[in-house]
């Protein structure tokens, strides 16, 4: 059965605002900002040390500090933000979201979730996408001027994808990790609806193979 979901999206796909109405029909938890504060708490450093560097690149810290990286950040007391740099930031993200997912009924947005989740059954990967003009529409409907909402939408995905490409060495996205990927522009309960159908029809073959198995 399906416990655990990842929403891996373009920016200003609406991700956020789907993920909660998912979580509200499903009664899942979103992990959003919130794992941006796990991740924060963990390293004993300030949430928006850890919103600047998470899905950047970032040469400088990154030739500093390889050198010490080999375990995990939790096992290191006295992290500080200083420190802090992409290649860690994967290692990390990868244990706490495994953990995450290992204790289902959640949605996990972004960090890279469909990657490092790709080997489980339990987990339905869904990537939002979205004209340039419906995503400027919807970043503009947050308050931003059309030059603002135009050059956050054409640099955050372009870090998004030079992250993946470095650290997973894939394009991003990578269409074969994703059981749907979904035009936003036909509205948050239509894509809503779309992902709980994906999700039905992916229990019915969880389900299948079972039964087939056993009888086995």
């Amino acid at each position: 059965m399906i416990n655990v979901i990842s929403i891996e999206r373009e920016y200003g796909t609406g991700a956020c605002s789907i993920a909660n109405q998912l979580a509200e029909r499903l009664g899942f938890k979103v992990w959003d900002q919130l794992l941006t504060e796990e991740i924060a708490k963990r390293l004993h450093c300030d949430v928006r040390a850890v919103e600047q560097r998470e899905e950047r690149l970032d040469p400088t810290y990154y030739r500093l500090i390889k050198t010490f990286m080999r375990g995990s950040f939790e096992d290191r007391t006295g992290a500080r933000y200083e420190t802090l740099d992409a290649e860690g930031l994967l290692h990390l993200f990868d244990k706490v979201i495994n953990e995450i997912a290992n204790k289902g009924k959640c949605i996990i947005v972004g960090r890279g979730a469909p990657w490092f989740l790709r080997d489980r059954t339990d987990t339905c990967h869904v990537f939002l996408y979205a004209s340039h003009e419906e995503k400027l529409r919807r970043v503009q409907a947050f308050g931003k001027r059309r030059d603002e909402a135009e050059e956050l939408i054409n640099r955050v995905d372009a870090e998004r994808a030079a992250y993946v490409k470095k650290y997973h060495e894939k394009t991003w996205p990578s269409r074969e990790l994703y059981h749907l990927m979904v035009n936003t522009k036909m509205g948050d309960r239509a894509v809503v609806e779309l992902i709980l159908h994906q999700i039905e029809l992916l229990n019915k073959g969880v389900a299948a193979t079972t039964v087939t198995s056993g009888a086995a």
